[in-house]
């Protein structure tokens, strides 16, 4: 039955519940003693219960399986344009698990150097120069654009924004098989 990506994934919260529960219930039947009724008689008995309930489980796991596929292949197929770079949603659904953490520690860790930098500069009274810039033998000449890096970092935190609101409204409007 054809859905949006929110309610596919809300599908996947609610088998998932209902998999917990037939879990739970396997492990309470496992067995019995043989003196005591079988509590399922009426209903084929608990060997028939216990076969039915895992035939269910598997059910519903290839169910969240079919599911998952089909996000999968609808986030290969639809396509974003965030601050004119364009990639498939799962591209950047890749680049906000793997890539953009990184960038982000990475970028952070080049903005607090270079405030080292600034802080013994001061502390020497040395003067600190941008890249291309020539000083004093004591000067410290960074090889990095500061105004850039902000831009960069800035960029990295909009585009961040902008892909959750994006997918957000895909999620509401894509719809998979």
């Amino acid at each position: 039955m054809p859905q949006s990506i929110t309610e596919a994934l809300a599908e996947i919260k609610t088998i998932s519940k209902r998999l917990e529960k037939k879990r739970e219930f396997v492990l309470a039947n496992l067995g019995r003693m043989d003196g005591i009724r079988d509590p399922f008689e009426a209903q084929g008995g608990a060997v028939a219960m216990v076969r039915a309930e895992r035939q269910a489980i598997g059910d519903l796991e290839a169910r969240v399986v079919a599911i998952r596929h089909a996000i999968a292949r609808a986030n290969s197929s639809e396509t974003l344009v965030i601050n004119g770079v364009s990639r498939s949603i799962a591209d950047w659904l890749a680049w906000r698990r793997e890539v953009a953490p990184g960038q982000q520690a990475f970028l952070g860790r080049i903005r607090q150097q270079l405030g080292a930098f600034r802080s013994q500069a001061r502390q020497h009274n040395f003067t600190v120069l941008a890249p291309g810039q020539s000083g004093q033998m004591n000067d410290i000449t960074l090889h990095v654009d500061e105004l850039g890096l902000a831009k960069e970092i800035d960029q990295i935190e909009d585009t961040l924004g902008q892909l959750d609101g994006l997918l957000s409204l895909k999620n509401a409007t894509v719809i998979v098989d």
